[in-house]
């Protein structure tokens, strides 16, 4: 396989950064939403209650115009602490929502709109409290299939160790149950796409559950306690029925057949603890994990998924932050032309000159094959197509699949926390021969 993994532009949040989410509407595959969360206490005030607080960041990826960074800021918002963003995955009213798990207990929707200037922004539609006292935690929608359906419905989880489940429709949110599902911080709740009226949790209790919304909440359906710590990332597979994806403080990725949930299908070691996991939007095989201690991951999971054995290897790692690997996501947007030729690397780290407000151009090469975009010495962008590839003979043979071969331009987006960065990047592959029969983006 040939893959290869390409920083395209690096933005400094400024506050903690620990959410990232491309609108997976059509028309609005550019846009890239991004939440922070700063914890904040008063110095020589250690029993005070810390205050918290965040920024919501909207972006347009853009390719037309190689002389400019391709991320352009369109909007920041301040905001209580976000601890998690996720955009419906079918227009509401015609247009994209935003749901986000703030520190206040609130769950919070914004819509996608046009602006008076013509560009796009944010606006606030509706909100409702979770429970007093509590952090929002995480949240996922039932729409995970792009089924265009009136029941629309949100899942979201806090810091009490609670579930809870809204509807939304006209512009509101109702409430339709909430039970106390943990016994300690409910880090991660999640549809089944395939069947909404189930709904998985994972807790600081170590337990993952299920709940079948029809049969009230007083019983779950299953506890598995195969992951040995707190469990953190829930995503169900939206291509293939009754798979499930689940990754824990444990720092294994464990995949599930929701048929038979006492024991997963596979488990695959990955380091520094699972906080997120997203399936690709196209490709049932692909699963990106963002790591926390241990970076961004892209696993393959054929082989575990059809029964052949074995854990999922890792077909790319992006390595170019320097802290907690919280946020990760997916593009839906097509990249296009060729993959970019690399600039030339060095041993040493160089932050170059901010271009336009906050928008920074860093570059950081740990090894031969990672490399991001460069300023010249006036700081301005210098556009992939210009910049000289690098003659390194630890790279290996050319990464780059053959214009005839199938191939695949994925799109992503990563945050990390203590270092407040966001980074959008590229990944290209091809896969051998024995899998481009299987895999289809």
């Amino acid at each position: 396989m040939k893959s290869r993994t390409r920083s395209l532009q690096v933005f400094d949040t400024e506050l903690s950064a620990d959410t990232v989410e491309w609108c997976p509407v059509a028309s609005n595959h550019n846009v890239l939403a991004c939440g922070t969360y700063q914890l904040h206490k008063e110095v020589g005030e250690e029993d005070a209650a810390p205050s918290r607080t965040g920024r919501l960041y909207l972006f347009e990826f853009c390719q037309e115009e190689p002389l400019r960074p391709p991320l352009t800021e369109l909007q920041r918002t301040d905001t209580a602490a976000i601890l998690d963003l996720k955009w419906c995955h079918i227009p509401m009213a015609e247009k994209p929502v935003l749901g986000m798990a703030a520190a206040t207990g609130e769950l919070q929707m914004f819509t996608l709109s046009d602006s008076q200037e013509g560009g796009r922004s944010l606006q606030a539609l509706c909100s409702c409290q979770v429970g007093a006292e509590r952090l929002t935690l995480s949240l996922d929608w039932s729409t995970g299939r792009m089924d265009s359906s009136s029941d629309v419905r949100v899942t979201c989880s806090d810091s009490a160790g609670c579930i809870s489940v809204f509807s939304l429709a006209e512009g509101s949110l109702m409430a339709l149950s909430q039970w106390k599902a943990h016994d300690f911080e409910a880090w991660i709740t999640a549809f089944s796409y395939w069947d909404t009226q189930l709904v998985y949790s994972g807790g600081d209790d170590c337990k993952l559950k299920g709940w079948d919304l029809r049969a009230g909440s007083s019983r779950p359906v299953f506890i598995s306690k195969s992951h040995s710590m707190g469990v953190c990332s829930i995503h169900s597979n939206p291509h293939r029925e009754h798979i499930l994806a689940t990754g824990s403080y444990d720092e294994r990725v464990l995949l599930w057949d929701s048929r038979n949930m006492k024991q997963p299908l596979r488990e695959t070691p990955v380091g520094g603890g699972v906080w997120r996991l997203k399936w690709h939007p196209d490709n049932q095989y692909l699963l990106l994990a963002a790591c926390m201690h241990n970076d961004f991951h892209i696993l393959h999971c054929q082989e575990a998924l059809e029964g052949d054995g074995g854990s999922c290897p890792v077909l790319s790692s992006y390595i170019l932050h320097n802290s907690l690997a919280y946020g990760a996501d997916w593009s839906r947007l097509s990249l296009k032309g060729s993959a970019p030729q690399s600039p030339p690397t060095t041993d040493s780290k160089e932050s170059l000159a901010e271009s336009g407000g906050h928008l920074r151009i860093q570059y950081e090469s740990p090894t031969a094959s990672f490399d991001t975009s460069l300023e010249d010495d006036a700081g301005r962008y210098i556009p992939e197509e210009t910049a000289a590839p690098s003659p390194s003979p630890a790279a290996g043979p050319a990464p780059y699949p053959d214009k005839d071969a199938p191939s695949l331009s994925c799109l992503l987006a990563s945050c990390s926390f203590y270092d407040h960065m966001l980074h959008v990047w590229r990944w290209d592959w091809t896969p051998d021969e024995t899998q481009q029969e299987s895999d289809h983006c």
